[in-house]
């Protein structure tokens, strides 16, 4: 059975809070899990320490046994130092659009062209 260590939901509306989870992949977010293992409360500050909770040993296991992490429960683990987890990376993220890319190009035009009538006006006021 393939399963992963997961967030689950709960808390009411616009107060979240998340149980961490061992659950079959199968299995809706909210619904049906294996072992609770952690939980974590967005609400608090960074710097609490019961923000995230991790029962260490547990977590252990679950990894020795194929359990794979979500991406935010492996930065949780990175933070514990359970886990190494590589940083991204994607070139792509900050490059525009293709509209974006236009309008900018159109933009610049304008510019030099705005940029060319006036030193050609300088020239012929000189010349005068």
């Amino acid at each position: 059975m393939a399963t992963k260590i997961r967030l689950a939901r709960g808390g009411s509306k616009k107060r979240p809070y998340y149980r961490i989870v061992v659950a079959d992949i199968r299995a809706p977010r909210d619904g049906r899990f294996i072992e609770k293992v952690g939980s974590y409360n967005p609400m608090l500050p960074k710097d609490s320490e019961e923000r995230v909770q991790l029962n260490v040993e547990r977590i252990q296991y679950w990894l020795g046994t194929g359990a794979q992490p979500t991406d935010r429960v492996h930065r949780f683990l990175d933070a514990a130092g359970l886990l190494k987890r590589e940083p991204r990376n994607n070139p792509k993220k900050a490059q525009l659009g293709r509209k974006a890319q236009e309008r900018l190009d159109e933009k610049k035009a304008a510019e030099e062209e705005a940029a060319a009538a006036a030193a050609e006006a300088t020239e012929e006021a000189a010349a005068e």
